[in-house]
């Protein structure tokens, strides 16, 4: 047998490797997705300065909400640079399976050339060359196998970008202006409002105006399914806390899913589990004085509740719940967070938005007003 016959033996496995390509060029591509990761982190970091600044000079109920939606922008900003990331190590891998399958087929072929060769001149005769055929094929079926190998794990590769590339939630546009009055305020006719007191200081939260779409109808508020607090959280968009992630444009830390879709990243498990905690209880009645998970919460109750379930004590007054743990500037702030006044108190879940014991336990853009109260600031729980 010549060698022109046994390169054409060896053809079919020439044909499989050229199948898989070239397998290179995806660190280059890998690159260009950090790099573009790495601009949003700075442009992430200069935002953080921004709302500082926003806020030392704008405040009120619309510096309230033009801060609220550059935290909806920062969440954005958040998670596409963690998808960059994240993209780039699928393109890494899928290019490290082309390549490994590459230099298997290689060995297959060298395999399969020396397997000729040590037949010596016995592979002219008829025997020999039935010889050569069962070693072509042998090395065939092995390079199939390897091609179906590297096909499967490329479509794992494939779909795992695929859900990298859907766009990321919309944030919640801003929504009509949070007028704040005090608790003798009258309800105008079709507007719903949230009327709350702190157990602990006896002091009455006010009447939240929230919008001419919410109805107050038995005493409890329902409130429009676009800031997510419903009476009834149903269980498949309950927020979910993941495991410990890799590192991300906001450090190290635990991420949570919360109901609008949105992905958000909590400082640690304590937190995260705090803010899943708090969520559960979206719907649940307020009662002053409330302190029972699914029956009745006022606001530091909540709080409390939720953080206690997560390991961390807190004071049972509403304006002691900061007390001993780190203060955060608006820039800073992250889910878990408490928004602490001198007669109420609330959990920044991330995304612009809080969860408080209104009436009932709902969620709302994130503010800093709250029926002339004096705001003492953003608080971070910690064991």
């Amino acid at each position: 047998m010549s060698a022109v016959d046994i390169a054409a033996l060896a053809q079919p496995i020439t044909a499989l490797r050229a199948s898989l390509g070239a397998g290179s060029g995806g660190g280059e591509a890998a690159e260009v997705l950090r790099r573009l990761s790495d601009e949003l982190d700075a442009i992430h970091s200069a935002g953080r300065v921004g709302i500082d600044q926003l806020y030392g000079v704008w405040q009120g109920v619309g510096g309230d909400a033009a801060m609220g939606q550059e935290m909806r922008g920062q969440t954005s900003l958040a998670e596409l640079a963690d998808r960059g990331r994240a993209m780039a190590e699928v393109v890494e891998r899928a290019t490290g399976i082309v390549a490994s399958g590459q230099r298997e087929l290689e060995e297959i072929l060298r395999s399969f050339t020396s397997a000729v060769a040590a037949l010596g001149p016995a592979a002219l005769g008829p025997t020999g060359i039935g010889a050569v055929v069962a070693v072509a094929i042998d090395h065939l079926g092995r390079a199939l196998a390897v091609v179906r190998r590297v096909r499967v794990e490329l479509e794992e590769e494939t779909a795992a970008m695929g859900e990298l590339i859907t766009p990321p939630p919309t944030p919640v546009p801003a929504g009509p202006v949070v007028v704040e009055s005090d608790s003798s305020s009258t309800t105008p006719a079709g507007v719903g409002g949230v009327v709350g007191y702190d157990s602990g200081s006896g002091t009455a939260l006010g009447t939240r105006m929230l919008d001419t779409g919410s109805q107050l109808a038995g005493g409890a508020l329902t409130v429009p399914a676009a800031l997510g607090s419903s009476t009834t959280t149903p269980a498949s968009t309950r927020p979910t806390a993941d495991d410990r992630t890799h590192p991300s444009s906001t450090g190290q830390g635990v991420k949570i899913t919360l109901p609008d879709g949105s992905t958000v990243e909590a400082p640690n498990q304590q937190a995260a589990d705090a803010v899943r905690n708090a969520l559960s209880e979206v719907g649940t009645p307020y009662v002053w004085g409330g302190t029972t998970p699914g029956v009745g919460l006022d606001c530091s109750g909540l709080t409390q509740w939720a953080y206690a379930e997560a390991g961390v004590p807190l004071p049972r007054l509403a304006q002691q719940q900061g007390d001993g743990h780190m203060r955060v500037g608006p820039g800073e702030v992250l889910p878990g967070d408490l928004l602490v006044w001198d007669g109420h108190v609330a959990m920044v879940i991330g995304n612009g938005q809080l969860v408080e014991a209104g009436n009932p336990v709902q969620v709302g853009p994130i503010r800093t007003e709250n029926s002339g109260m004096r705001f003492l600031g953003f608080y971070r729980p910690t064991a």
